[in-house]
């Protein structure tokens, strides 16, 4: 069980549950064919996006495995939705979970989702009490690798063309963080 108390605040960032009035910002990133290339689904309409957000406004904590916390992350000085820092419980035995994030392109390098990611990364461990956290992207999504690695997860597998996904063989990376290694990291942050 995880119900976190919101917004989540980091140094420029509000994670929080999404809301009705945010579709304008979902759509504008999720309609986007570079921010769908290495995901599942293809850009999305207006409708799609309001289906989506449906969804993503009642994952604002965990009941069971498989649950999703979907967290919109808005900039504080200009009061935008920027993207999306999202954790799906994968395991209650192995107290294990995977993290993953969506941003809208125009924000991208200033250290947004790296940023809205290690917060996630401090919920998961620090409220959650999980041991493990991964993250798996296309191989061919080096700005999404570079996030984990800042993040300081390790890349510990390459699973080549283990998926077929848009009409084409597609390789996965994983990369993994231990709870040890989260505290030996916040030992060195602090």
């Amino acid at each position: 069980m995880l119900k976190p108390a919101y917004p989540i605040r980091t140094e420029r960032l509000d994670l929080r549950p999404f809301r009705d009035d945010d579709l304008e910002a979902l759509y504008a990133y999720q309609s986007l064919p570079e921010v769908a290339r290495f995901l599942y689904w293809e850009p999305r309409s207006l409708e799609e996006s309001r289906s989506f957000l449906r969804e993503k406004k009642v994952a604002d904590g965990w009941d069971r495995e498989g649950d999703w916390l979907a967290l919109a992350v808005e900039w504080r000085e200009r009061g935008e939705v920027i993207g999306e820092v999202n954790l799906q419980w994968s395991s209650r035995r192995d107290r294990s979970a995977e993290i993953g994030y969506i941003f809208n392109p125009s924000y991208h390098g200033k250290g947004f989702a790296t940023e809205a990611a290690r917060a996630v990364l401090r919920l998961a461990f620090e409220e959650a009490g999980l041991h493990r956290v991964v993250g798996r992207l296309d191989a061919r999504n080096d700005a999404s690798a570079r996030v984990l690695e800042r993040l300081g997860m390790r890349r510990e597998a390459l699973l080549v063309e283990n998926e077929f996904v848009k009409g084409e063989w597609a390789s996965e990376v994983v990369y993994a963080m231990l709870r040890r290694e989260w505290d030996a990291q916040a030992a060195v942050r602090s």
